[in-house]
């Protein structure tokens, strides 16, 4: 018996690299006006870039990327002599805007259908907040890798999802679009797997997800299935 479903987010309820290269252009022209000497050095892609490179030197924050954005704009703040940044009135403008996302059109009707059902969660590597996307209603809960401390596909999420949702693994389906970070991940806590593929792409190789959708429309109908099965 499927007791809950946990989701993912970026990309598997909106498509992601729009929002964030909204929010980056949002921040570069605030920069601007605030702090011209950063953007008049850096390109939003290069402070992009120092996200990652600082992810890749301090592995032990890599998981949390509001402070990998905070780092990036602290150093870029020094490197150009402003001693009194105001960082985090910084990262608010980039946050607001990173949460100004647009659901695929099929996935606030899906969820709402669903949550009459089944108890809901998110489960997301990202730093999105549902309660500004406007999600929290028919989410139980959510957890993302900055609170829990590690990111998928570490177990730790997983295994936290499901005491918090009283099941266990096996009655727990988690829905998202990374073979490695959603599929991999879930499946080796022990819950079902549903890997949204909205392009086409070739499944990656090694163990495949228990069933493959190209839009959360067709979830309700796999969940049929494996209930009646189930039954």
């Amino acid at each position: 018996m499927i007791k809950a479903i946990t989701f993912d987010l970026d990309d598997t309820l909106w498509d992601v690299w729009p929002v964030v290269e909204r929010a980056e252009q949002h921040l570069h022209e605030w920069l601007r006006s605030h702090y011209p000497r950063i953007p008049q050095r850096y390109s939003p892609l290069e402070l992009r870039e120092l996200c990652a490179e600082i992810a890749a030197a301090r592995p032990e924050i890599a998981h949390d990327r509001t402070r990998l954005r905070k780092d990036a704009l602290q150093l870029t703040a020094r490197r150009t002599g402003y001693l009194d940044f105001d960082v985090d009135a910084a990262f608010a403008v980039f946050y607001i805007a990173r949460n100004a996302v647009e659901l695929f059109a099929e996935v606030r009707p899906t969820l709402e259908r669903l949550a009459r059902r089944y108890t809901l969660a998110s489960l997301s590597n990202g730093n999105a907040d549902v309660g500004l996307i406007g999600l929290d209603d028919v989410f139980s809960f959510s957890l993302n890798a900055i609170e829990v401390g590690a990111a998928k596909p570490e177990p730790l999420m997983f295994e936290l999802a499901c005491r918090r949702l009283g099941a266990w693994p096996g009655q727990v389906v988690h829905v998202g679009d990374d073979p490695e970070h959603d599929v991999r991940g879930a499946a080796n806590a022990g819950m079902r797997t549903v890997w949204v593929n909205r392009n086409g792409r070739e499944w990656p190789g090694g163990p495949e997800a228990d069933a493959e959708i190209g839009s959360l429309a067709e979830l309700e109908a796999v969940l049929a299935v494996w209930e009646a099965n189930s039954g």
